[in-house]
């Protein structure tokens, strides 16, 4: 990857000239884009932010602008706090796809991040190369069942992600992708880092369980059963065992 920074009128543009020969801050506009459509899902996995798929009719992308969610986001919708540029959130979460695309895993290739700062805050929008053919682990178990062979095989790539120090900081049912050949991603690495081993782990993977749990509560015809969980843990254990 090339990583080139350009300054802005009130800001900077990080992106990579390997993918984007040249950028303007139009890049950051659905207006500036000749093909838009806002990613749709059942189920909520579109996310709580501003999401589009854009193209320039040759290459899809995905453009996301940060929103804050919680109690934070009724108050203030999408500023943060000027830290310095490499806090800035879009700064962050592409140097950290940038290194986990390094490291062969299975997340988005970032493109370009913008932030424009006004005194003591900012706001933020991350482009990312878009994964073709991928919905959320909920779209796909409200679909149809997964088997034992699927669930181990998901408890095996999230140990690929803890293995290598990758703490994702919103793990969920959502933010986990799955291809047309059942294979996994992840998406949505806002506030991710890498961490030395610790109890992080077991949190990271008791927050994807309380979000199956939850959309199994809110509708009870989505194929996910406690034997599920089972399988998915000795997915994730197995690999731990032989790594």
């Amino acid at each position: 990857m090339s990583d080139t920074v350009e300054k802005t009128r009130n800001g900077a543009i990080l992106y990579d000239t390997a993918i984007i020969g040249q950028i303007s801050e139009r890049a950051f506009a659905a207006n500036g884009w000749p093909v838009v459509e806002p990613v749709q899902g059942a189920l909520r996995s579109a996310g709580r932010g501003k999401t589009l798929i854009v193209s320039d009719g040759e290459h899809e992308f995905v453009l996301r602008h940060y929103m804050r969610g919680g109690l934070p986001g009724r108050l203030i919708r999408d500023s943060y706090l000027w830290l310095g540029e490499s806090q800035t959130r879009s700064f962050a979460e592409w140097h950290l796809l940038a290194r986990l695309n390094l490291l062969g895993l299975p997340v988005p290739r970032p493109a370009a991040a913008r932030y424009c700062r006004s005194g003591a805050i900012y706001t933020a929008d991350l482009l990312t190369k878009r994964l073709p053919d991928i919905r959320s682990l909920a779209d796909r178990i409200a679909d149809r069942p997964g088997d034992e062979k699927f669930w181990q095989s998901l408890g095996v790539e999230l140990h690929r992600f803890h293995q290598a120090g990758v703490f994702h900081a919103d793990l969920n049912a959502y933010n986990l992708q799955i291809g047309r050949d059942d294979s996994m991603y992840l998406l949505d690495f806002d506030r991710g880092k890498i961490l030395p081993p610790g109890q992080w782990k077991q949190k990271n993977i008791g927050r994807l369980h309380r979000s199956l749990r939850k959309i199994k509560q809110a509708d009870n015809s989505i194929h996910y059963s406690a034997a599920n969980w089972d399988q998915f843990l000795e997915g994730y254990f197995s690999a731990s065992r032989s790594a």
